[in-house]
């Protein structure tokens, strides 16, 4: 199976200069935990919901004026939308990703693979294998 029959296609992103508080109702209307962000029409970050807690409202509280670039993950990892989902299984496993980019082979978002996504395509085995090491105490 490839990552395109298994990844939520349709990803949606925003700009790094999107108000955070933007990003977070995003997240709530779209029952989603992270939004790529994008610049010049390729992927640069990530804001997880993890990141606006400990990046944004543990550090001080204050929302006002803070943008996705504020607290947004910088090195993404991603995967091929053509790639073999077992591989990308292995990537998550190896950087403890619960949610990973799709890209296409123009270099374009095209979807978000999630441990839900694989848990619901992939066999009992591999998903396992991937809950297992995403939710290891670091």
């Amino acid at each position: 199976m490839q990552v395109k029959d298994a990844m939520h296609g349709d990803a949606l992103w925003r700009e790094p200069t999107t108000p955070l508080a933007d990003i977070a109702r995003l997240m709530k209307d779209q029952d989603i935990g992270c939004v790529p962000i994008g610049e010049n029409d390729r992927l640069i970050g990530m804001v997880t919901d993890r990141d606006i807690t400990v990046r944004a409202v543990a550090n001080g509280g204050e929302l006002t004026g803070k943008t996705a670039r504020d607290v947004m993950t910088e090195d993404i990892v991603y995967c091929m939308a053509n790639e073999d989902i077992a591989d990308a299984v292995h990537l998550m496993e190896n950087k403890k990703l619960r949610r990973l980019p799709v890209i296409d082979d123009n270099k374009r978002l095209v979807g978000m693979l999630s441990l839900g996504d694989v848990a619901h395509a992939a066999d009992q085995a591999l998903s396992g294998e991937l809950t297992k090491a995403v939710s290891a105490h670091h």
